[in-house]
């Protein structure tokens, strides 16, 4: 993800004034285990990452500060590298910012990076790609250790299969079938790589894409390990795509084993 360099980097003109300094906007990745949130968009009831965030920008600032996100996990996914921006006075270091951030948020979310951006920075529409990964534990007997990070699929997988239906999902397609638009109608994307990788009893999956449908990833991951179970053939998983009809896909994955890794920009 690129960084800015120098503390004025991309800021156009003077920024204003506030009591503890100018008012400049900060670029975020942040990590959250979130078995226990109702995802990053806040809700009215429940706790929420994004709503976390700005209750602690909140008592930091004095006063509310509005969080933007670059995806808008589901209720029980992870992230290991979402991003998020927001607008900010500090006079300290950055480092500082990230240490009195930490020190107020739950155990389950965790500032890894801050920077300054430039101003007019949107986490979410300057967003080059997003990359997920999905962990499947893959073993007849379930583990309590990965309960609450992979979805437990008790019988064998063929990689090799679940591979050659991934690699039908490259390009660009009409993904109807996968999700629900987050904005408007238009339910085409870019796939530039999905791909399995079996270490153990993990199967793991990532996909990189110029954007997601909601539901997308876990509704491939879905389609895709009942290839693997031997319940559908990659020329299925074909006909699934060309239907752009939501029922045709396979039963979605949990959320659990859903992780967001990185989002990148230019």
């Amino acid at each position: 993800m690129a960084a800015c360099t120098g503390p004025g980097a991309g800021l156009a003109g003077p920024a204003p004034q506030g009591e503890k300094g100018p008012v400049r906007r900060v670029k975020a990745v942040i990590a959250y285990e979130g078995t226990d949130l109702l995802g990053f968009q806040r809700q009215a009831q429940g706790p929420t990452v994004q709503g976390a965030l700005e209750e602690v920008l909140a008592e930091i600032a004095g006063h509310g500060v509005r969080v933007l996100g670059a995806g808008r996990t589901d209720a029980g996914v992870h992230a290991e590298g979402q991003v998020v921006a927001f607008d900010l006075a500090w006079r300290h270091s950055l480092d500082d910012l990230r240490n009195a951030l930490n020190a107020l948020l739950p155990r389950s979310i965790a500032v890894l990076e801050v920077a300054w951006a430039p101003e007019g920075f949107h986490p979410r529409f300057d967003a080059v790609s997003r990359t997920y990964r999905y962990r499947v534990f893959n073993r007849p007997v379930r583990s309590p250790f990965e309960e609450r990070f992979a979805w437990h699929v008790p019988e064998p997988l063929d990689v090799e299969r679940m591979n050659l239906a991934a690699a039908l999902f490259v390009g660009v397609h009409d993904f109807a079938s996968f999700g629900q638009p987050t904005q408007g109608e238009a339910t085409v994307r870019e796939v530039y790589r999905a791909r399995w990788e079996r270490r153990g009893d993990l199967v793991l999956f990532e996909v990189e894409a110029n954007g997601f449908l909601r539901g997308m990833v876990r509704s491939l991951v879905g389609t895709l390990v009942d290839v693997g179970r031997g319940r559908l053939v990659p020329a299925e998983v074909e006909r699934i795509l060309q239907a752009r009809d939501r029922s045709a896909a396979s039963t979605t994955a949990p959320p659990q084993g859903l992780f967001l890794v990185h989002v990148r920009y230019p």
